[in-house]
Protein backbone atom coordinates (compact mmCIF):
# COMPACT_ATOMS: atom_id res chain seq x y z
CA UNK A 1 0.00 0.00 0.00
CA UNK A 2 0.93 3.49 -0.52
CA UNK A 3 1.88 5.81 1.85
CA UNK A 4 0.10 8.85 1.82
CA UNK A 5 2.60 11.07 4.06
CA UNK A 6 4.96 10.02 0.96
CA UNK A 7 2.55 10.50 -1.87
CA UNK A 8 2.22 13.96 -0.21
CA UNK A 9 6.12 14.92 0.12
CA UNK A 10 5.91 13.78 -3.81
CA UNK A 11 2.79 15.75 -4.91
CA UNK A 12 4.15 18.78 -2.73
CA UNK A 13 7.74 18.74 -4.33
CA UNK A 14 6.29 19.01 -7.59
CA UNK A 15 3.90 21.23 -7.50
CA UNK A 16 6.44 23.37 -5.08
CA UNK A 17 7.42 25.93 -8.63
CA UNK A 18 3.98 25.55 -10.27
CA UNK A 19 0.97 27.75 -9.41
CA UNK A 20 -1.46 24.86 -8.41
CA UNK A 21 -1.58 23.83 -4.62
CA UNK A 22 -2.56 20.33 -3.05
CA UNK A 23 -5.94 20.42 -1.53
CA UNK A 24 -6.31 17.01 -0.26
CA UNK A 25 -4.77 13.12 -0.77
CA UNK A 26 -7.28 10.10 0.18
CA UNK A 27 -5.34 6.55 -0.18
CA UNK A 28 -8.33 3.66 0.56
CA UNK A 29 -7.55 0.83 1.84
CA UNK A 30 -8.38 -1.16 -1.57
CA UNK A 31 -5.03 1.31 -2.89
CA UNK A 32 -7.24 3.62 -4.84
CA UNK A 33 -5.56 7.10 -4.57
CA UNK A 34 -7.21 10.55 -5.34
CA UNK A 35 -5.27 13.65 -5.19
CA UNK A 36 -6.98 16.95 -5.52
CA UNK A 37 -5.46 20.02 -6.32
CA UNK A 38 -6.18 23.39 -6.99
CA UNK A 39 -5.11 26.59 -8.27
CA UNK A 40 -5.36 30.21 -7.97
CA UNK A 41 -6.23 30.75 -11.50
CA UNK A 42 -7.42 27.52 -13.30
CA UNK A 43 -6.22 23.96 -13.48
CA UNK A 44 -6.29 22.70 -16.89
CA UNK A 45 -6.40 19.00 -17.72
CA UNK A 46 -2.45 19.05 -19.37
CA UNK A 47 -1.67 20.49 -15.39
CA UNK A 48 -3.60 17.15 -14.10
CA UNK A 49 -2.19 14.50 -16.71
CA UNK A 50 1.57 16.06 -15.98
CA UNK A 51 1.06 15.22 -12.36
CA UNK A 52 -0.49 12.00 -12.78
CA UNK A 53 2.73 10.93 -15.18
CA UNK A 54 5.05 12.23 -12.37
CA UNK A 55 3.35 10.24 -9.60
CA UNK A 56 3.31 7.12 -11.94
CA UNK A 57 7.04 7.73 -12.31
CA UNK A 58 7.70 7.79 -8.88
CA UNK A 59 5.22 4.68 -7.27
CA UNK A 60 5.75 1.71 -9.96
CA UNK A 61 2.11 0.03 -10.56
CA UNK A 62 2.85 -3.04 -11.30
CA UNK A 63 4.38 -3.25 -7.73
CA UNK A 64 2.22 -1.01 -6.15
CA UNK A 65 -0.78 -2.16 -8.09
CA UNK A 66 -3.07 0.96 -7.77
CA UNK A 67 -6.10 3.04 -9.11
CA UNK A 68 -4.65 7.09 -9.09
CA UNK A 69 -7.25 9.85 -9.71
CA UNK A 70 -5.79 13.10 -10.23
CA UNK A 71 -8.27 16.25 -10.46
CA UNK A 72 -9.01 19.90 -9.48
CA UNK A 73 -11.03 20.53 -6.65
CA UNK A 74 -14.66 21.06 -8.24
CA UNK A 75 -15.96 24.47 -7.68
CA UNK A 76 -18.86 23.49 -5.80
CA UNK A 77 -16.63 20.86 -3.12
CA UNK A 78 -16.43 21.91 0.38
CA UNK A 79 -12.81 24.29 0.93
CA UNK A 80 -10.21 22.12 2.59
CA UNK A 81 -7.30 24.12 2.93
CA UNK A 82 -6.83 28.03 4.21
CA UNK A 83 -5.56 29.00 0.51
CA UNK A 84 -9.34 28.05 -0.66
CA UNK A 85 -10.47 30.46 1.53
CA UNK A 86 -7.67 33.53 0.28
CA UNK A 87 -8.77 32.52 -3.18
CA UNK A 88 -12.00 33.11 -2.61
CA UNK A 89 -12.31 35.91 -0.80
CA UNK A 90 -15.06 39.26 -1.76
CA UNK A 91 -16.86 36.15 -3.90
CA UNK A 92 -20.26 34.81 -1.93
CA UNK A 93 -20.14 31.35 -0.64
CA UNK A 94 -22.52 29.38 1.67
CA UNK A 95 -21.30 28.25 4.94
CA UNK A 96 -23.22 25.41 7.12
CA UNK A 97 -22.16 25.57 10.24
CA UNK A 98 -21.94 22.42 13.31
CA UNK A 99 -24.70 24.39 14.67
CA UNK A 100 -26.58 23.97 12.21
CA UNK A 101 -26.68 27.74 10.64
CA UNK A 102 -26.70 28.24 6.91
CA UNK A 103 -25.86 31.51 5.25
CA UNK A 104 -24.66 32.82 1.94
CA UNK A 105 -22.67 36.00 1.58
CA UNK A 106 -19.15 37.45 1.04
CA UNK A 107 -15.99 35.94 1.86
CA UNK A 108 -15.12 39.39 3.37
CA UNK A 109 -11.85 38.87 5.64
CA UNK A 110 -9.89 35.30 5.76
CA UNK A 111 -6.92 35.28 8.17
CA UNK A 112 -4.86 32.09 9.95
CA UNK A 113 -7.87 32.03 12.85
CA UNK A 114 -10.87 32.63 10.85
CA UNK A 115 -13.05 34.38 8.55
CA UNK A 116 -15.46 36.61 8.27
CA UNK A 117 -18.87 36.54 5.83
CA UNK A 118 -20.80 39.15 5.61
CA UNK A 119 -24.76 38.84 4.45
CA UNK A 120 -27.22 41.54 3.76
CA UNK A 121 -30.41 41.10 6.01
CA UNK A 122 -33.59 42.82 6.09
CA UNK A 123 -34.62 43.88 9.59
CA UNK A 124 -37.17 46.17 10.78
CA UNK A 125 -35.73 49.07 12.88
CA UNK A 126 -38.06 50.16 16.52
CA UNK A 127 -40.46 52.75 14.84
CA UNK A 128 -39.88 51.96 11.12
CA UNK A 129 -42.84 50.68 9.22
CA UNK A 130 -40.41 49.33 6.36
CA UNK A 131 -37.62 46.59 6.94
CA UNK A 132 -33.96 47.95 5.53
CA UNK A 133 -31.18 45.97 4.28
CA UNK A 134 -28.28 45.30 6.70
CA UNK A 135 -25.06 44.57 6.51
CA UNK A 136 -24.19 41.67 8.93
CA UNK A 137 -20.86 40.43 9.79
CA UNK A 138 -20.42 36.79 11.08
CA UNK A 139 -17.10 35.44 12.02
CA UNK A 140 -16.08 32.01 11.84
CA UNK A 141 -13.22 29.73 13.40
CA UNK A 142 -12.57 27.18 10.87
CA UNK A 143 -13.57 24.06 13.39
CA UNK A 144 -17.15 25.68 13.54
CA UNK A 145 -17.92 24.83 10.41
CA UNK A 146 -19.23 21.71 8.66
CA UNK A 147 -18.19 23.06 5.11
CA UNK A 148 -17.99 26.47 3.24
CA UNK A 149 -17.98 26.07 -0.52
CA UNK A 150 -18.17 28.87 -3.50
CA UNK A 151 -22.31 30.22 -4.09
CA UNK A 152 -22.79 29.35 -7.24
CA UNK A 153 -25.14 31.84 -8.85
CA UNK A 154 -27.45 32.08 -11.37
CA UNK A 155 -29.09 35.54 -11.34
Amino acid sequence: MIDKIELTKVVEEYISDKEMFLVDITVSPDNEIVVSVDSDNAIDIDSCIALTRHIESIFDRDVEDYELEVGSAGLSSPFKVLRQYKKYEGQEVEVLSKAGEKLTGVLADVNDANFTVVTVQKIKPEGSKRKVEVEVKKTFAYDEVKYTKYAINFK
